[in-house]
């Protein structure tokens, strides 16, 4: 192969307690790339449609990242990447890691996949960190592993992939501002209280369980972040409205996509899920927002080649 075509879906990062350790794969949603290899040495992104990013390779999350895998590729060559954006830059939902992690998992394709998926996601962390300033392994390492990911650990690398339920859904509304997830890095607190860490651990323990288990309830019960949504909650519209009404739709659990500004839902079924959206939807047209709506079963298989 010379040439693949693919997809990089969009993924929740954190799910309410997991703070930069859990994420998941959405399917509705993703990017789509195409990369090929080329006989001129490094990256070169010759098409960006879609947002106004930088196609310069130092600039770009997609070359960043790129040129991690290439550093300790055996390859003299190079690649070109077209990038075809779908998800909106800075809405929470990861599309710097769409195009990291579609880079990197083309790339080795291409070479014959000399390079582990665990190995790919920290390539893919590069372009997260030109992206936020943290190289954070959240939205990249679903989107490669597909599914639900734990990252036990950051140093050394750890991905754990987590089996959950097949009538999980999710629901994703996007009001229509941009939250940069450097800047809202800032606004977060260096320290927590003993006792907020308490109720951390318990809820991040009792989802992983509940995926397991497939038992919804647990999962809902869970779905709790007492850490980081009390801040960041204040940068997004309507947010308490979003989280109550979803909850009085029968959705499990809801919280802040990523960095926001975002706002994610977890449902058992699909027909929930769809309600929990058009309920977002309502309280989005009554108080003025304009928002995109994602209703998707979780990914399972993650990036994957487009015909």
């Amino acid at each position: 192969m010379e040439t693949l075509k693919i997809f990089c879906p969009a993924t929740i990062a954190n799910v309410s307690c997991g703070f930069d350790v859990l994420g998941l794969a959405l399917d509705a949603v993703g990017d789509e790339m195409v990369v090929r290899k080329s006989a001129k040495k490094g990256i070169s992104i010759t098409k960006l449609e879609g947002q106004n990013l930088p196609t310069e390779t130092h600039l770009n999350v997609a070359g960043v990242a790129g040129m991690a895998l290439l550093e300790q590729s055996d390859y003299q060559g190079g690649f070109e990447i077209e990038i075809y954006k779908k998800i909106k830059a800075g809405s929470g939902i990861g599309s710097s890691a769409a195009s990291s992690a579609g880079a990197v998992w083309a790339m080795n394709e291409l070479l014959g996949k000399p390079f582990t998926t665990a190995k790919l996601v920290e390539f893919a962390m590069e372009g997260e960190r030109l992206a936020s300033g943290v190289a954070h392994a959240d939205n990249v390492a679903p989107a490669l592993f597909g599914g639900f990911t734990l990252v036990r650990s950051y140093h050394p690398l750890d991905i754990v992939e987590i089996p959950f339920p097949s009538e999980l859904f999710a629901t994703v509304i996007h009001p229509q501002i941009e939250v940069k997830t450097a800047d809202s890095r800032k606004i977060l607190k260096t320290s927590i209280r003993l006792q907020d860490g308490i109720k951390q651990w318990g809820n991040v323990g009792g989802l992983i369980a509940g995926l397991f288990l497939e038992d919804y309830a647990l999962i809902g019960r869970s779905l709790h972040d007492h850490i980081v949504e009390p801040i960041r909650s204040i940068l997004i519209p309507g947010f308490d409205d979003i989280k109550s009404g979803a909850l009085s739709a029968g959705a499990l659990g809801s919280g802040i996509s990523g960095s926001g500004p975002s706002i994610f839902a977890l449902s058992q079924g699909e027909e929930t899920a769809q309600n929990v959206g058009e309920t977002m939807k309502k309280i989005y047209q009554d108080i003025g927002v304009d928002y995109d709506v994602h209703v998707s079963k979780i990914n399972r298989e993650g990036i994957k080649i487009l015909d």
